[in-house]
């Protein structure tokens, strides 16, 4: 704190900035594009008034850049910033007494008040104008500075009565403003650090399939090049992401079986999660997919359809992996000396060993894992789904993802996490930019109000971006086993639209549904089997997956992540909420029918203030859907749901602006 007998003591109160993550230990994240809010409490004893600016940098030693910060009411100021540009910057906050809005407030009050003579008053406001009048001088502005004396000399020729008029012009506030008195200025002791990535790391479509499994035969394994009209039929349904699993050889020692049996066949090609065997590791690829080149041309034509392509960065090594000869001891030991396979007991899995990250030698096993990263982005790739990061320590992963994005930033890592929830929010804020959530499992409105309402306020929304699945190589949740297709239609609507990101995994468009019975795994699962598959069946929801995502895309609304608002309707079976674009001229009103077996009716109740529509109104929304446009009333409006014809509206709202 200041030390009142040097007379260098802090003028204003400045604190509780927001937002922040555990008070400014981890970055606040947004993505380029996207303004950034600033909030603070300002205050100084007395009733003086108050200007404060907004202060930022690029870090490290970045040009500080400053923007005025308006007051809220009750001490409480705001200001923002667009972010342009991607990096890491830091945001402070300047304040001072603002000696002519004082001045001009008192003079105004004592005008008011019948003071007859305001001679001594005039006079004290022609001595702050000839000051900033000398700071524009100095400042090299000399236009600014005669204004200023223009004003001064005015100032003494009005009748006081005439005096406040002299300043009514914004312009001249504005003017005013640029050349204050800052010699009683605080600066507020905190800084908030912030990161800025690419727009990807919040908005992202992605489609998961196996490359071994392109050409949809279960008699033939398919090859890289097999696997370009995957890519084109993803892009064809909107999707911006293709996710592989791993595409490393495949370990033959303890290989699982069809459905995770642990008897193997001649034939199983067993788990790709079973990395390494005598052809090469994590550095190498299945030969049976082809080579390096092979992938690398992939990678080429996908960037050239617009497409990026993400890979899975499992951490397992099988028993035949060179790891296991080269480097014993990063492994875990047995007494015996043996090495010891994964378990989660009753669980075994005899065909993984893990690593051990705090074995004696693990600054030689870490950098062997940035290693790894890097090289696969010499090869064209920028985006890592990681595979259960909450088994290995925080610490290496806040060390890995700080130094993959010195060496390549905009980098994106996606933690696969099913795990306890402080886990899972620790992850994000050390440098995962999305995160696998509970959505998969959160089916009713209760469940889903409530759980989207704690990812997007509280905080979380500052660090933590959820990338929504409604199914995965390793989930067939139950809601969608032996369901029809109006159940997967509206978990992709849910999904998409809820949140920014969001994937499905290959055969969801297929409404592929058949379980392992009492299990939420697919029978006959992709992960140990090549799969028979018509990717043009009868009876697939790619036009409505396409229509989807095409609406994300072109809806401003739909590509921000923490502005929505849950609407009440009277029917627990449908839900509803609203999103809104930063400017706010884009509204999109979502209702949905959480039955996939009947139709369901509600009214919905809209916050008319919110959405800026006047009451006693008429005013449209368009379903962008169906391409129909209804004519709605006052906040009470009807709905009713068909699943099998319409189980979903998503509409924009077409006149939102009040008279």
């Amino acid at each position: 704190m200041s030390n009142p007998d040097t007379k260098v003591f802090e003028t204003l109160v400045i604190s509780n900035l927001s937002p922040k993550v555990e008070n400014g230990k981890y970055p606040v994240k947004r993505v380029a594009g996207e303004i950034i809010h600033i909030e603070a409490d300002i205050f100084k004893d007395g009733h003086d008034r108050i200007a404060a600016n907004l202060l930022w940098r690029k870090t490290p030693g970045g040009m500080w850049r400053k923007t005025s910060m308006t007051s809220m009411g009750n001490d409480r100021w705001t200001g923002g910033t667009l972010l342009e540009e991607e990096g890491s910057y830091e945001f402070m906050i300047r304040a001072w007494p603002d000696d002519f809005e004082t001045w001009l407030h008192d003079f105004t009050k004592r005008l008011a008040g019948d003071q007859s003579d305001l001679s001594i008053e005039t006079e004290e406001g022609r001595i702050i104008l000839n000051k900033a009048a000398l700071r524009a001088a100095s400042g090299r502005s000399r236009g600014d500075a005669e204004e200023i004396e223009e004003l001064g000399t005015s100032l003494m020729k009005a009748a006081a009565a005439e005096i406040p008029e002299l300043f009514a012009k914004p312009e001249v506030r504005a003017l005013l403003r640029r050349w204050p008195d800052t010699s009683l200025a605080t600066e507020s002791h905190e800084s908030i650090p912030l990161v800025v990535e690419p727009l990807s790391a919040c908005f992202s479509a992605w489609y998961e399939f196996f490359p071994r499994g392109a050409l949809g035969k279960a008699d033939q394994h398919s090859t890289f090049r097999d696997c370009l009209p995957r890519i084109e039929a993803a892009k064809e349904m909107g999707f911006d992401v293709v996710y592989f699993p791993p595409i490393h050889p495949i370990g033959t020692s303890h290989r699982k079986g069809k459905n995770n049996s642990v008897v193997c066949e001649d034939d199983d090609v067993g788990s790709p999660w079973a990395i390494g065997n005598r052809t090469g590791g994590h550095r190498s690829v299945e030969p049976a997919l082809g080579d390096i080149d092979d992938f690398v041309w992939l990678v080429d034509q996908a960037h050239k359809r617009g497409m990026k392509i993400a890979l899975d960065f499992a951490i397992n090594c099988s028993p035949d992996h060179p790891y296991v000869e080269e480097h014993p001891e990063w492994f875990f030991q047995r007494p015996d000396g043996t090495i010891k396979y994964a378990e989660n007991p009753p669980k075994k899995y005899q065909d993984i060993y893990p690593l051990n990250f705090h074995c004696e030698e693990w600054r030689e096993l870490w950098d062997e894992m940035l290693d790894l990263v890097l090289f696969w982005i010499q090869k064209g790739v920028h985006i890592f789904r990681v595979d259960n990061p909450h088994t290995k320590p925080i610490a290496f992963w806040e060390w890995l993802i700080a130094e993959v994005n010195r060496s390549a930033p905009g980098t994106i890592f996606l933690a696969e996490a099913f795990t306890r929830p402080k886990m899972m929010r620790m992850l994000a804020k050390i440098g995962f930019a999305q995160s696998y959530t509970y959505f998969t499992w959160r089916e009713t409105k209760e469940e889903l109000t409530e759980y989207i309402t704690e990812l997007t306020r509280g905080g979380m929304q500052d660090y933590y971006r959820a990338n929504f699945w409604p199914n995965t190589p390793d989930i067939l949740p139950r809601h969608l086993q032996n369901a029809p297709p109006a159940a997967f239609k509206i978990r992709a609507a849910l999904a998409a639209t809820l949140s920014t990101s969001w994937g499905i995994y290959s055969g969801y468009e297929l409404c592929e549904n058949e379980a392992l019975p009492g299990r939420e795994e697919y029978l006959d699962s992709e992960k140990y089997q090549l799969k028979e598959r018509d990717w043009n069946q009868k009876g697939n929801i790619k036009g409505f997956i396409s229509r989807l995502n095409h609406i994300r895309t072109a809806e401003a609304a739909l590509r921000q992540y923490r502005n929505i608002e849950f609407i009440p309707t009277d029917n627990d079976q449908i839900i509803s909420y609203f999103k809104w674009s930063e400017d706010p001229r884009n509204v999109i009103i979502v209702a949905v029918n959480l039955d996939p077996e009947n139709l369901q009716q509600s009214q919905i109740y809209l916050p008319l203030e919110k959405l800026g529509i006047a009451h006693d109104s008429e005013f449209q929304v368009n379903d962008l859907l169906f391409g129909e446009t209804y004519t709605w009333r006052e906040s009470t409006n009807f709905v009713a749901l068909d699943p099998r014809t319409k189980p979903v509206h998503i509409l924009r709202l077409i006149e939102n602006r009040k008279p």
